[in-house]
């Protein structure tokens, strides 16, 4: 298995991103357990006042895709979401929401993975499962 990267190498993948742009940030990463968050600001909000779904959905599927790129079998050269489902429990306004993402599938053609994504308070507000297909040379 090749070095995992670090924090810092996560975080700053994402930068000039959907994941920078957004303000996603890592603060745990192991092979099939990647953890991470999100501070709440006006433009991740819907025009009713709660956190936009988009922007969960965002964590929750980048969390799951750092996973997925870090358990990629040898030769593999990439992967795409091709399924992908969330069921929405709260919202919140304001601070910092987190994701931890769990790897429960990892194979050769596919991987499957599922997130939790709590409020500022710790309750759940959303679960989460993609599915990822491993991608190969032409």
């Amino acid at each position: 298995m090749p070095d995992l990267p670090t924090l810092e190498q996560l975080n700053a993948q994402g930068q000039g991103l959907l994941p920078g742009l957004i303000g996603i940030r890592f603060t745990h990463a192991e092979p099939g357990l990647l953890r991470s968050e999100v501070t709440v600001r006006p433009e991740l909000l819907a025009p009713n006042g709660f956190l936009h779904a988009a922007s969960v959905v965002a964590l929750a599927d980048t969390t799951c895709g750092y996973g997925t790129r870090m358990l990629l079998p040898r030769g593999a050269s990439g992967f795409t979401t091709i399924e992908l489902k969330s069921n929405h429990l709260s919202t919140a306004r304001e601070g910092t929401i987190t994701c931890e993402a769990r790897a429960v599938h990892t194979g050769r053609t596919t991987q499957v993975w599922d997130a939790e994504v709590r409020s500022p308070s710790g309750k759940v507000m959303a679960l989460f499962r993609c599915t990822q297909a491993v991608l190969y040379p032409q």
